[in-house]
């Protein structure tokens, strides 16, 4: 072993043992973005959300289901979640684990779920993948995704939104508009690793 060499690891040795080995009390006193007003929270929801090239929708609980298929193209091949608690005629229900193939999900054209969080600030939609939000999968290979996201799941900030998971079983995805990426010369292409379009239904 070389001189310089055992010279480091000694000044190591010595810093290691001089060290503070006390647990360390990490500071959880995040900044809090402040958003009272729902309405404006809301708003901002819907513009960041836009923002992405996602569309977005309004409309009531009753008329959710009606959105669901002025969503959809006409002919469109549909995949739904178990659990998804409203009706898309014609669709086919993915029964989890054991459901489709990668290679039969590509051959869909769309997928319709619910959703777990909505980030104002971010417009960012958290799946849980719970009842009603499928596998990772389906919303990850067909080219549409239709999500339905109720205004009592939007949250101000994503600190915000990890309290809303606590205790919820991952995995998580967030989505953040539709798959985008772009090489060197900044050419955005969407689609490459997800669905290439998002229409958000905010209820």
């Amino acid at each position: 072993m070389s001189e310089a060499r055992e010279e480091i690891l000694a000044n190591v040795r010595r810093a290691l043992a001089a060290a503070d080995t006390s647990p360390v009390t990490v500071p959880r006193s995040y900044r809090d973005a402040g958003m009272p007003d729902p309405g404006a929270m809301l708003d901002l929801f819907v513009d960041r959300v836009a923002d992405y090239r996602a569309t977005v929708v309004r409309c009531s609980a009753a008329e959710v289901e009606a959105r669901i298929a002025e969503a959809l193209p006409d002919g469109a091949r549909v995949l739904v979640p178990d659990g998804l608690p409203w009706q898309v005629p014609g669709a086919q229900v993915d029964s989890g684990p054991a459901g489709l193939s990668s290679a039969d999900l590509d051959g869909l054209d769309a997928v319709v779920t619910a959703a777990t969080v909505g980030i104002a600030t971010t417009g960012t939609i958290v799946l849980s993948h719970g009842p009603g939000e499928g596998r990772r999968a389906v919303t990850l290979v067909p080219d549409l995704h239709v999500c339905v996201v109720e205004r009592s799941q939007v949250v101000a900030t994503v600190s915000d939104a990890i309290r809303a998971l606590d205790g919820a079983r991952g995995p998580f995805t967030f989505v953040s508009g539709p798959s985008a990426t772009s090489d060197i010369e900044l050419d955005r292409v969407e689609g490459v690793h997800g669905p290439r379009r998002l229409e958000v239904l905010l209820v």
